[in-house]
C-alpha cells in the first residue's frame, strides 16, 4: 500500500488509505466515542487519559504538512469527506452556507431527528429562513444583553445561592449540573418548569439515542411526550423567560417546540463550558482576582471579562469540535472540485489549538476576546460562523458569566482536581472529574 498521495480527483488532492484510516481513527473515532450529541463520561475519561484530543490536532497538523492546506479528500466509499486545513478556507465555507455548503448534513439530520427534526439546522432552505429568523428574534441574537436579562439574572442568582447552600464545602459536577438545569428550565420555559426534572431526563434519553444517529431506532413515544411537555410550558408564557417572547411570535411554520428543544440541548454544553471556565479561573489566580472584582460590581448584565473567559474556554475546549457541512452541488475550491454530496469536516480544535500558527494556543488568555465579537477573529469558530452561527452566542455567555459571578460573590473557589498547568493546558478538560472547594470569602 503506497504512502504517496493518491491520484487527484478532478485536481483535488486525495489522501492515501493509510492516512484516511489515521484520520478516522485519531480524529473521528474519539469525537464520536465521547458523544456528538450527549457526552459519555467514561469515554471522555478515556480520551483524557490517552490524550486523544491533543493527538487529533497533531494528526491534522501531520496531514497538512504532507498534503498542504487542502481541502484533502478522504476517499471513504459512498461518503467522501473533505477535511479543511486552512482557516480562511474554513471561514469561507461557513459563510457560504446554506448553499452550496449545507449545515443539514446526513449525519446531523439523522442525529437531531431523534428529538428536534424541525430544528432550523436540519430544515429545508425555505423553512430554515423562517425558523432561523424566529430563533434570532427570541434569543435577540445581535444583543449582548437580552431584554429580559434583569429577571433572568435573578433566577440565576437564586439557583446559585441554593447550590452554595446545598454543597457546603465541596462542589462536584453533578451538584453544579443539577443547579444549571434548573437555571435552564427557568430562563427558557419559566418558573413553572423549574422542578420538571422529567423533561430534562427525557431530553437526555433522546440525546443518548441520537448519539448513534442512523444506528438507533427513534423513541417516538418519548419524543412525543417531551414535545408535549415543552408546548405545555410555552403555553403559560411565564414572565421573564424566553417563553414570554415566544408567546408573541409563535406560528406553525416556526415549529417552536423543536426550536426550544434545541435551546435546551445547546444549554448542556453551556453548563460544561461554565464549569470548565471556573476551573481555568481557579488555575489562574490573577484572572480569578479580576473575575471576582468584576462580580463584586453587582451588575451581572455587564460582565465583560467573565464573558471573555467563557469564549476563551470555548476556544480551548470547543463543545462542538466537528463542524459538518455537505455540498449541495459541485463546488470549485482551491485545488479542484468538491462534488455534490461530499461531506466537509471543519475540526475546530485543529484551528483553535494549532501551536504551529498560534504561540499561545495552549494558554488561557481571555483578554484576547475583550471587546471582540468571536465572529471577527478567524480562524477561531467557538460559535461556528456565517448564516448558521449559533444564535445564542450572546445569550448563553450572558447566563454562564452571571452564574460564575453569583458564585464568586458568595465563595472563594479553589480547584481540588484535576491539576491544570497554566503554561500548557491539556487537550482535554474533563468536567466530570472537576471538584472545587468552596471557602468563605476573605480566607
Amino acid at each position: 500500500m503506497s504512502e504517496e498521495p493518491a491520484a487527484p480527483k478532478k485536481g483535488l488532492v486525495t489522501a492515501t488509505w493509510i492516512d484516511t484510516l489515521a484520520v478516522l481513527g485519531q480524529v473521528a473515532a474519539p469525537t464520536f466515542a465521547k458523544g456528538p450529541i450527549i457526552r459519555r463520561p467514561k469515554a471522555v475519561a478515556l480520551v483524557e487519559w490517552l490524550n486523544l484530543d491533543a493527538k487529533a490536532v497533531e494528526r491534522l497538523q501531520t496531514l497538512r504538512d504532507k498534503y498542504g492546506t487542502g481541502p484533502v479528500l478522504l476517499p471513504i466509499p459512498g461518503r467522501p469527506e473533505a477535511v479543511i486545513l486552512d482557516g480562511d478556507q474554513a471561514r469561507r465555507i461557513l459563510e457560504a452556507g446554506p448553499e452550496p455548503f449545507s449545515p443539514d448534513s446526513r449525519e446531523k439530520n439523522a442525529a437531531l431527528g431523534h428529538f428536534e427534526e424541525k430544528a432550523s439546522l436540519v430544515s429545508s432552505p425555505d423553512e430554515r429562513k423562517k425558523r432561523r429568523a424566529f430563533n434570532a428574534r427570541v434569543l435577540e441574537e445581535a444583543c449582548p444583553v437580552h431584554s429580559l436579562a434583569a429577571t433572568m439574572m435573578r433566577m440565576v442568582d437564586e439557583e446559585i445561592a441554593a447550590l452554595v447552600e446545598s454543597c457546603g464545602e465541596e462542589m462536584t459536577w453533578d451538584a453544579f449540573f443539577a443547579s444549571w438545569n434548573r437555571i435552564v428550565r427557568r430562563t427558557v420555559l419559566g418558573d413553572g418548569a423549574a422542578d420538571d426534572e422529567a423533561l430534562t431526563e427525557q431530553l437526555e434519553e433522546l440525546r443518548s439515542a441520537a448519539n448513534w444517529a442512523f444506528l438507533h431506532p427513534r423513541k417516538e413515544a418519548v419524543s412525543d411526550s417531551f414535545h408535549d411537555a415543552i408546548i405545555s410550558h410555552l403555553a403559560r408564557a411565564d414572565k421573564g423567560s424566553l417563553a414570554e417572547s415566544i408567546s408573541f411570535r409563535n406560528g406553525d411554520d416556526t415549529a417552536a417546540a423543536h426550536q426550544v428543544a434545541h435551546y435546551l440541548f445547546a444549554f448542556d454544553p453551556g453548563g460544561m463550558t461554565t464549569f470548565r471556565a471556573l476551573g481555568l479561573l481557579a488555575a489562574h489566580p490573577e484572572a480569578m482576582a479580576r473575575a471576582a472584582q468584576e462580580a463584586s460590581g453587582g451588575d451581572d448584565r455587564d460582565l465583560r471579562f467573565l464573558r471573555a473567559c467563557i469564549v476563551e474556554t470555548l476556544r480551548l475546549y470547543p463543545t462542538t469540535p466537528a463542524i459538518l457541512r455537505e455540498t449541495t452541488e459541485d463546488v470549485e475550491c482551491e485545488g479542484g472540485v468538491l462534488e455534490e454530496g461530499t461531506g466537509v469536516l471543519i475540526f475546530a480544535p485543529f484551528f483553535h489549538r494549532d501551536d504551529t500558527l498560534h504561540k499561545d494556543a495552549h494558554r488561557f488568555d481571555p483578554d484576547a476576546w475583550l471587546g471582540i465579537d468571536p465572529e471577527r477573529r478567524p480562524p477561531f469558530v467557538p460559535f461556528s460562523a456565517g448564516p448558521a452561527v449559533c444564535p445564542a452566542r450572546h445569550f448563553v455567555p450572558m447566563i454562564a458569566s452571571a452564574a460564575i459571578a453569583s458564585l464568586l460573590r458568595r465563595r472563594k473557589v479553589v480547584l481540588l482536581r484535576p491539576d491544570l498547568p497554566a503554561e500548557k493546558l491539556p487537550g482535554t478538560l474533563n468536567n466530570y472529574r472537576q471538584v472545587f472547594r468552596l471557602e468563605p470569602l476573605g480566607t
